[in-house]
């Protein structure tokens, strides 16, 4: 059956539910560029404003899977899960969850993204490391998940085409927010790169994409039926984003942080998170009787990241680049930190040069912000609190502006909210 973009765009206009054929037409139209972007543009807000049910959704996901290649990982000689978080700040838990999880005898082909906004990039934050490169072929992809068991790459031009021209149109059109778009999107990408497991990481709160629970629990039961509905084992966390991940927001900084929660130290929470969700891994995979706590502790994990490092031409042992300039932001009074605004935190880490405004936008290694009190500790007038990191000291001020209001200091007692609120799935 043929169909044309005005009768599906007055469909979804008028509330009235896509057929399937419909949505196998617009969506292979579109990919092929018979349906222009202002019509799409047009379909985006009709879906925005009133919604999908979930067989739509689901029609939606298998169109865009069905828009390029799907790969298959079913001659590895291991399982395999991948983690996919929806970002947020401090976010570097992909650095050191893909070795562990690895180092527990499960092959994680992590395909990830560049930053955009206050939300950083785990490809961003990977080439700050000297040689280190993100794009692999399909056959270097597998050699390396079998050899090493671990890939952190850029998705590949193949997978779900579809989801990439849409990506870029919501982006520009004010329709990101929509959670059939946002679902599908995530899911068609997953679901193509062939994973047997996957654990989805829902961010909610002030840093995070989703501001609201209610809306990041929808968004999760989405993802996670679509992900049973294909056959892949999904579960979802929803993890708190109002205070920003870790001690430090930024590329190089963050490698460095990684580094640390490999080598057995670390923040708390980025331990704590990346240990839950290799653990939800571990579960999705079949794997059981292994800790990964004690892959941590014994050096298993961080002789994974040195083999995934290398193995992608980079070299582990190099020193990270250093901004050229620093400013330090001290205590203005003593007391307990009792907020540390996660939003406040990324946007001066992207206004110092660490993110990019444009997709084009280049983005500096050294640059970020770390954060020498979390909340809940002790600081006292005068001491370090923020230090500022940029080659462009011309940025300290629009930074600056942005941890304006961005945290407390009182004399209450601090009740710490905790870091994994729900488990979905």
């Amino acid at each position: 059956m043929t169909h044309d973009a005005v009768e599906v765009i007055s469909a979804k206009r008028d509330r009235r539910e896509l057929s399937d054929s419909q949505i196998d037409w617009v969506i292979d139209a579109y990919t092929r560029g018979d349906v222009a972007d202002e019509q799409m543009s047009a379909l985006a807000m009709a879906i925005l404003l009133n919604g999908m049910v979930p067989r739509e959704i689901a029609r939606w996901t298998a169109a865009m899977i069905a828009s390029g290649e799907r790969m298959d990982f079913s001659t590895l000689s291991r399982p395999t899960a991948d983690k996919h978080s929806t970002g947020g700040v401090g976010d570097k838990i992909t650095l050191p969850l893909a070795p562990l999880v690895a180092a527990c005898g499960v092959a994680v082909p992590q395909l990830s993204g560049r930053g955009l906004g206050h939300t950083g990039g785990t490809l961003d934050k990977l080439e700050s490391i000297p040689g280190w490169r993100a794009a692999l072929s399909n056959e270097e992809m597998f050699a390396q998940l079998e050899s090493v068991g671990a890939v952190i790459c850029a998705a590949g031009d193949g997978l779900a085409p579809a989801d990439k021209k849409l990506y870029a149109l919501r982006d520009v059109t004010g329709t990101v927010e929509a959670i059939p778009l946002i679902a599908s999107s995530i899911m068609s990408k997953k679901i193509a790169e062939g994973t047997g497991a996957l654990v989805l990481d829902v961010k909610v709160g002030t840093g995070a994409f989703m501001k609201d629970e209610a809306l990041a629990r929808e968004l999760a039961e989405t993802m996670v039926g679509l992900g049973k509905d294909a056959g892949v084992h999904t579960v979802a966390l929803l993890t708190d984003m109002s205070t920003p991940l870790g001690l430090t927001a930024g590329n190089a900084i963050e490698v460095a942080e990684s580094v640390e929660v490999l080598a057995g130290g670390g923040p708390a929470d980025v331990v704590e998170l990346t240990i839950a969700l290799a653990r939800e891994m571990l579960a999705g995979a079949g794997v059981t009787g292994v800790d990964p706590a004690d892959k941590l502790a014994d050096g298993s994990a961080m002789d994974a990241w040195k083999r995934m490092i290398r193995a992608q031409g980079g070299d582990p042992d190099a020193t990270l680049p250093v901004a050229k300039e620093s400013h330090v932001v001290n205590a203005p009074a003593s007391g307990t930190l009792t907020r540390l605004d996660a939003m406040a935190v990324g946007l001066a880490a992207w206004r110092l040069g660490a993110g990019r405004a444009r997709k084009e936008d280049p983005v500096q290694d050294g640059a970020g912000v770390v954060w020498h009190a979390r909340p809940g500790d002790t600081v006292t007038q005068g001491q370090a609190l923020f230090t500022l990191l940029t080659d462009e000291p011309e940025r300290f001020d629009r930074a600056l502006a942005s941890l304006e209001g961005g945290y407390d200091i009182g004399d209450g007692a601090f009740t710490p909210q905790p870091l994994v609120i729900d488990r979905i799935g």
